[in-house]
């Protein structure tokens, strides 16, 4: 968790970069295990994702240079490159150095990284416990299909929110939709081994989103009638 700092540059921490980035790796690697190509190619944009992450953060604010460079005396504050100024949504506020919304800023954003972690643990340990000829269709399974894949995007999401830059902003579409086709593709095998037990589940579960109470009564009906 960063603090606001009183200015100066503050960037050039590569060891940080180093240890954040495995640091995160390891923790996702530990319930998200890759093994076809397609699994390592998913993967792969999302370690592109967070190296881009913590080299801004950190290691070469490129987005603040940019930004900086093309807004000139615009740029909303006086020492762009102090830690606190990293955070733009902040500086596009005009409360990069208020404590409460940094503080407040955290508090949200580190949340939702928590609840994307916890999410990928608790489908990670349903699969790790199931029987390989049984389909896991209960706890959170029962509230959406890809729990891990759901938990990344929120990981990405709370980081994104924390910490925007061009490059992450760039990544994070083409993360979205490298682990939409994975998931996709893996229920294409889902629906090949379990037939029509999967294809009931898929119709009553969403992928990524919850559905809300209402929706389920709705669905609910629908399956009484």
């Amino acid at each position: 968790m960063h603090g606001v700092d009183v200015g100066g540059y503050a960037y050039g921490f590569w060891s940080i970069v180093f240890f954040n980035t495995l640091l995160v790796l390891f923790f996702i690697l530990s319930f998200i295990k890759p093994k076809k190509k397609l699994e390592w190619r998913s993967m792969g944009a999302f370690i592109g994702f967070i190296v881009a992450l913590f080299t801004e953060m950190y290691g070469f604010p490129l987005t603040i240079y940019l930004l900086s460079s093309w807004l000139g005396s615009k740029y909303p504050v006086f020492d762009p490159f102090s830690h606190s100024s990293g955070h733009l949504v902040l500086v596009l506020l005009g409360l990069s150095h208020s404590v409460i919304a940094m503080s407040l800023l955290h508090i949200v954003t580190n949340g939702i990284i928590i609840f994307g972690f916890y999410i990928i643990y608790k489908g990670w340990k349903l699969i790790h416990d199931a029987a390989e000829d049984h389909l896991v269709s209960e706890g959170i399974y029962a509230k959406i299909r890809h729990p891990q894949y759901a938990g990344l995007f929120l990981i990405t999401i709370g980081f994104l929110i924390q910490w925007p830059t061009l490059t992450t902003l760039f990544l994070w579409p083409i993360l979205m939709f490298a682990y939409y086709r994975l998931s996709m593709r893996e229920e294409k095998s889902l629906q090949e081994k379990f037939g029509q037990t999967f294809v009931e589940y898929k119709h009553r579960v969403p992928a990524f989103i919850p559905r809300r109470k209402k929706q389920l009564a709705d669905q609910e009906t629908e399956f009484a009638s």
